[in-house]
């Protein structure tokens, strides 16, 4: 059969050529209802931005453009999500006889963050609670692990919302009352349980040492017995050590032998048997018998296996005196803490041992079943669910204790005697419920109220970051705070990781069938988000960021028209195949001329959506989409910095910080726009514009940067030196200005306190209040002290810092066009070496190939490229966000706002 291969041969990416004009009007009218202004205000900024330029202009498209971001930027300020929620400092005065009521009460419905009042002193007056409480988790904890060894028992956990909303049932004392009973109970139970224990255990011990009498005893009588030639060499070195020939002789030896019995764990029987040797030099023989049957150990009450021992030794005791030798292995026997029993004198009284020793044993089973059957009902009180949809007492009681601690350990931040008071920071959203709950509870009682007072003047300490976050929001965020915690109110990067980090995955991880079976993944977690909330948390966290990216890997995957390596003819294919004449050799190359108006002259469209299927196994794919994703990365990434530098701008105004806005984020964004994105211009006008000679790009950036000629430009010469001499421009503009800005600014602000120190010495004749002046060396401590130096080195370090940066970042991008190369190339030969080499086996052999080889495609493709890979595309979107990205605007140095919440408090316990 004759094979074809086909080269695809036209400019890279068909798309329509873009419009010159982009209609703003329409979005700005839907932006406009969710910009938090008056009609009034929009009126006036739309007016005097229309006013401020000509219609139609590049100033006029460039301010309304801005007006675009700013009612964005409202947007986001009202989800919460851009700038961190608003905090307020404020003193909170509550009495000292309803202190712990009132931060129940704030715990329960407020979101406060105490200051520690008593850090220098280290006052605590509320510690004898807190010891109370330690003692009452201790008796919880002793509980929890005797509840362990019930069997079956398992308390129920996990209600926190159902707790708090019964939390005001339990009493400390209350509660403590009944944990210490308990304890006292289980205490008994545990001391019963191993003396019952230790009964049995005992009893069974010597059962299997006259056990191993009767069958040695046994073995003996039957040796007597005569034996044939091959079985002589056996009984003689299994023979008892008192069996001996004749009659006297053996009797004369029985006086001199004796024998020590007992048990012993097996872990230690090969130490035990050495030193016994060594001790007694030899002169004693032990035997050991294993003990299949494991018991339980009455102190650790775990399991262990033992083995019974006898010790056999010469005995030259006169009379009832114990001899040398047995008092030696006796303290052996000691030191190892092995129990010793008595040996039986003859097999009758071995077996009558025997009898009475197994219904001993039946005796102490059944007491310790029904110490057992007792133990568990007592236990079933504390595992039972306290209501419907509540836990179980035993776990009530915990979370209680966890409350109660919180709550002193809270009481211990204050200061005061008759009321106690705290420093506290809140969201400012809340003050006025804040107060509210105060009056409202203060009102019943008298003279005893709590009350909120706000500060007048905004404290020198820069407030705690706190953003609002939801189940689907929450990962986003934990990825951001990774790096570093967003500075309070500054810009937050995970408004824009949303969409951001799951888009990238998918430009490196785009193919429908692997982005099918993640988001399969990402969509089973959300189904079963109850289920793996305690038994997989991480996957648990993570269950919408696997679903988004699934989702944006399913999308890019069309784009790339990639179905595990396979093109999907979705559309009729815009490429047609020549007539093939029949002089034509197989193997040869056959140009495909285009069905569409490749050169935008109003003609059919390019193929609808993605990639044309023609693309796919043509002789020069590689080297297509080899062009098409390198332009393509360096398009995202620098669409993405820009964003970066324009949330830089919205940090400037929304900080007021005119010397940043004008003397860093004008020349940055100059900067990139016109060497950079004068790049981007170039590939996008390339791509839609037909052209004879398309120019270089590289060759062109290359001559724009070392002022050398262009052979071949796609915008003349002019254009590209100009944009050079501007990005130089840029460049002291960044690094000259604002040291000098900061340091004049420093001058005038240090001449009102010289002039206000000099005036009170001046009126108190030369001399100035003691209190005045300790008040103004600590205002000018708290000060950072301004050094020109280095001022200077830090904005050189910075301009250095993002000119480099610029290029080095843009470069980076291009790791998505190596690791959706990487991946679609990895597919494919996959899919090759496995399921194409099954299937072009013959006929009816294929069937089988095909079948083995699916199961080997499909484990090297969940090993690899759904498990390798997908971690693989993961670290490189991360490493994008928090390098490329977030570098042009984010600080990342706030400090996390941790208020006093119960549900905050219990949930981290819980998930511990």
């Amino acid at each position: 059969m004759a094979t074809w291969t086909h080269q695809v041969s036209v400019s890279p990416f068909d798309l329509p050529q873009f419009p010159e004009i982009i209609p703003f009007p329409a979005l700005e009218q839907f932006l406009e209802g969710f910009v938090f202004l008056n009609q009034k205000e929009l009126n006036f900024l739309q007016d005097w931005s229309l006013k401020l330029t000509e219609p139609n202009s590049a100033t006029h498209a460039l301010v309304r453009t801005n007006w675009l971001l700013v009612a964005l930027s409202n947007i986001a300020v009202a989800m919460g999500l851009l700038r961190s929620e608003p905090m307020k400092h404020g003193t909170l005065v509550v009495p000292v006889d309803r202190a712990r009521e009132f931060i129940d009460l704030i715990g329960k419905n407020t979101k406060m963050q105490f200051e520690d009042m008593n850090a220098r002193d280290m006052h605590r007056p509320y510690k004898k609670y807190i010891q109370r409480i330690d003692e009452m988790e201790r008796i919880i904890r002793f509980l929890l692990e005797e509840l362990t060894k019930v069997p079956g028992a398992s308390p129920v956990k996990h209600n926190v919302d159902a707790f708090l909303d019964h939390s005001d049932d339990y009493k400390l004392d209350d509660v403590e009352a009944n944990l210490h009973k308990i304890h006292k109970e289980f205490i008994q139970f545990k001391e019963n349980n191993g003396k019952l224990l230790e009964r049995r255990n005992a009893a069974l011990e010597e059962r299997y040492v006259v056990q191993t009498a009767m069958a040695s005893m046994a073995h003996v009588a039957s040796s007597r017995s005569v034996r044939a030639p091959e079985d002589r060499f056996e009984f003689e070195a299994s023979r008892s050590l008192l069996d001996e020939e004749g009659g006297t002789s053996r009797r004369s030896l029985e006086t001199m032998f004796s024998n020590i019995a007992g048990v012993i764990h097996q872990e230690e029987q090969d130490r035990f048997a050495r030193m016994l040797f060594r001790a007694t030099r030899g002169n004693t023989f032990t035997h050991f018998q294993q003990i299949f049957e494991p018991m339980r150990d009455p102190k650790t009450g775990r399991e262990v296996h033992k083995s019974v021992f006898v010790i056999y030794f010469q005995d030259h005791r006169i009379g009832s005196s114990v001899s040398a030798m047995s008092e030696k292995i006796n303290k052996i026997c000691n030191s190892f803490g092995v129990n010793t029993y008595r040996w039986p004198s003859s097999r009758t009284a071995a077996q009558e041992m025997n009898d009475s020793l197994k219904v001993q044993v039946e005796d102490q089973e059944r007491l310790l079943k029904a110490h057992e059957h007792f133990v568990k009902s007592e236990a079933a009180s504390l595992l039972e669910p306290v209501d419907r949809n509540r836990d179980s007492l035993i776990e009530e009681w915990r979370l209680f204790c966890i409350k109660e601690k919180s709550i002193y350990a809270t009481l211990n931040l204050f200061e005061g005697n008759m009321n106690l008071r705290a420093s506290c920071w809140y969201p400012e959203e809340d003050e006025d419920r804040i107060r509210a709950m105060c009056i409202q509870n203060s009102s019943s009682h008298g003279h005893t109220s709590a009350m909120l007072v706000p500060d007048k003047t905004p404290p020198r300490k820069s407030p705690p970051t706190y953003i609002k976050v939801n189940e689907f929001t929450a990962i986003f965020q934990v990825l951001v705070n990774t790096y570093g915690l967003p500075r309070y109110q500054e810009a937050n990067p995970a408004l824009f990781t949303i969409v951001t980090f799951p888009f990238l995955f998918g430009v490196m991880y785009g193919d429908v069938g692997h982005g099918l079976m993640l988001l399969s993944v990402g969509i089973y977690a959300v189904w079963k988000a109850d289920e793996l909330k305690f038994s997989l948390p991480v996957m648990h966290e993570g269950r919408y960021i696997l679903l988004m990216m699934g989702l944006f890997a399913v999308y890019c995957g069309f784009l790339y028209n990639d179905f595990f390596s396979i093109g999907l003819t979705l559309f009729e294919s815009r490429w047609t195949q020549p007539a093939i004449s029949p002089e034509t050799k197989p193997g040869s190359v056959v140009a495909m001329q285009p069905k569409f108006d490749h050169e935008n002259r109003g003609g059919p469209g390019p193929y609808p959506f993605g990639l044309d299927p023609a693309w796919h196994g043509a002789q020069n794919e590689l080297v297509y989409l080899n062009s098409m994703k390198m332009k393509l990365a360096v398009v995202l990434g620098v669409a993405q910095m820009l964003v970066g530098l324009l949330l830089r701008f919205t940090n400037a105004m929304y900080e007021k910080n005119m010397v940043d806005f004008a003397c860093e984020c004008v020349p940055m964004f100059i900067f990139m726009i016109c060497f950079f994105g004068f790049m981007d211009y170039m590939i996008l006008f390339k791509w839609v514009t037909p052209m004879r000679e398309p120019p270089s790009i590289i060759n062109s950036m290359i001559a724009m940067a070392m002022w050398s000629e262009d052979s071949n430009p796609m915008f003349g010469s002019l254009v590209p030196q100009m944009l050079m001499v501007v990005c130089m421009l840029a460049v002291p503009w960044m690094l000259i200005p604002k040291p000098f800005i900061l340091h004049r600014r420093n001058q005038v602000q240090s001449r009102p306190t010289t002039q206000r120190f000099r005036a009170s010495s001046d009126g108190l004749g030369g001399h100035m209040p003691l209190s005045d002046e300790e008040s103004l060396l600590c205002e000018e401590s708290e000060e950072d002290e301004f050094d020109l130096t280095e001022v200077v080195i830090h904005q050189v370090i910075e301009t250095i810092e993002y000119v480099l940066g610029t290029v080095s970042h843009t470069a980076s991008y291009l790791r998505l066009w190596a690791l959706s190369l990487a991946h679609q190339q990895l597919s494919l030969v996959f899919f090759g070496m496995t399921m194409l080499g099954g299937m072009s086996a013959p006929f009816p052999l294929n069937i089988f190939t095909t079948y083995f080889a699916f199961g080997a495609w499909f484990g090297v493709t969940v090993a690899i490229l759904l498990g390798m890979d997908v971690m693989e595309c993961f670290l490189h979107t991360l490493r994008l966000h928090w390098v490329e990205f977030q570098s042009k605007f984010y600080k990342a140095d706030g400090y996390a706002f941790e208020p006093f919440c119960h549900r905050d408090v219990l949930h981290k316990k819980t998930d511990e």
